[in-house]
């Protein structure tokens, strides 16, 4: 007995010792991003990168707020209201696709999920098309074409097959006497979904909104093409923080750190539910 609680012991230590050196590995980039962050320009390069600050300054942070403010705001724009519509979208498409069956749905199913393996440079060229024919057609100059709007468009279109996929997975294990239950009642389509679906679908709604939050927080590709300067997002914003003769480095740590705020935040906040609605339906679906 003695000798199995000896054993028992070393693993627990052996294991506690593995996760304690993997959370020291994981943690060195964000040690060097904090450290440089607070050098001034002359102590900021990488022959230093591991040394603490000789003079402790915010200067570096100062200019990197006010580089990027801009393009936070920009970003904040784009994501919070492309990330509730991709939600709202994605959770009416899987409730229809998985409980109110139609002749032909796993066939449209099937055509949705192929939308999840388009490359982003395969639709580039026809994308732009048809956004700059939605500013002719609509007068909106650099609305579509060259905003904020267009961009979220993008993004919500290119999010609908995995969105419907994670809701049409979580949907599915919802009982179907349920939804049986609510139709006997008289309730209809709209009113058994907003009764007695969406109360439980917290899980599923919060991998949608980590999903495309983070998704559109960290797009550079679909920025790059679809906005113009003033619409440029924080990760185009970010790009540009360089110097003509020198790189700035403690500007591009802080820059770095408060471009990754958000989507931490976003992860601290719903990240519990994010494995169990991801994970929900992978039986059945």
């Amino acid at each position: 007995m003695t000798a199995v609680i000896g054993r028992k012991r070393v693993s627990s230590g052996v294991r506690l010792a593995l996760l304690i050196a993997f959370v020291v590995i994981f943690l060195i980039p964000i040690y060097v991003l904090l450290v440089t962050s607070f050098k001034p320009l002359t102590e900021a390069d990488p022959g230093q990168a591991w040394n603490l600050p000789r003079t402790w300054t915010f200067e570096a942070w100062r200019v990197a707020w006010e580089k990027l403010a801009p393009g936070l705001w920009n970003s904040v724009l784009l994501a919070v209201p492309g990330s509730l519509l991709s939600c709202v979208l994605g959770s009416l498409n899987g409730y229809v696709l998985s409980k109110w069956r139609f002749p032909g749905a796993d066939l449209l199913f099937t055509l949705f999920l192929f939308g999840m393996f388009i490359p982003y440079q395969g639709v580039m060229i026809p994308l732009v098309q048809l956004l700059v024919n939605l500013n002719e057609l609509t007068g909106l100059q650099g609305v579509f074409y060259g905003g904020i709007p267009g961009l979220t468009l993008a993004h919500v279109v290119y999010g609908i097959p995995i969105c419907t996929l994670i809701f049409r997975n979580y949907y599915v294990t919802i009982p179907d006497e349920l939804i049986e239950a609510s139709r006997v009642d008289g309730a209809g389509m709209l009113r058994t979904y907003w009764s007695v679906v969406l109360p439980v679908s917290t899980p599923a709604i919060a991998v949608v909104i980590i999903w495309q939050f983070t998704s559109m927080w960290n797009d550079f590709l679909f920025a790059v093409f679809l906005t113009g300067p003033t619409s440029w997002p924080t990760t185009v914003m970010l790009n540009n923080i360089a110097g003509a003769q020198a790189t700035p480095y403690s500007q591009q740590m802080a820059a770095a750190i408060l471009a990754s705020v958000p989507t931490m935040l976003i992860y601290v906040l719903l990240g519990r539910f994010f494995m169990r609605g991801l994970m929900a339906g992978a039986l059945k679906g």
